[in-house]
């Protein structure tokens, strides 16, 4: 659940403007994204339990690409 949807709304437009970097560097970036909105408090304790899972997989991901 959200918590702030203008927050989001950043967070959205950060994510926008990222789409024509290499793949590789739009992750690094996104990733970077994501933690400000989660020290933010834009997502609530519950997002951040149910994307662990994802947070392993993008990790996982990043490592095969070096």
């Amino acid at each position: 659940m959200i918590r702030n949807a203008k927050k989001l709304e950043e967070f959205e437009k950060q994510l926008v403007g990222i789409k024509n970097l290499p793949y590789p560097e739009q992750l690094k970036i996104y990733g970077e994204v994501i933690k400000k909105a989660i020290a933010a408090n834009a997502f609530t304790e519950e997002y951040e339990k149910e994307s662990r899972e994802a947070k392993i997989r993008l990790a996982k991901a990043l490592n095969s690409l070096k």
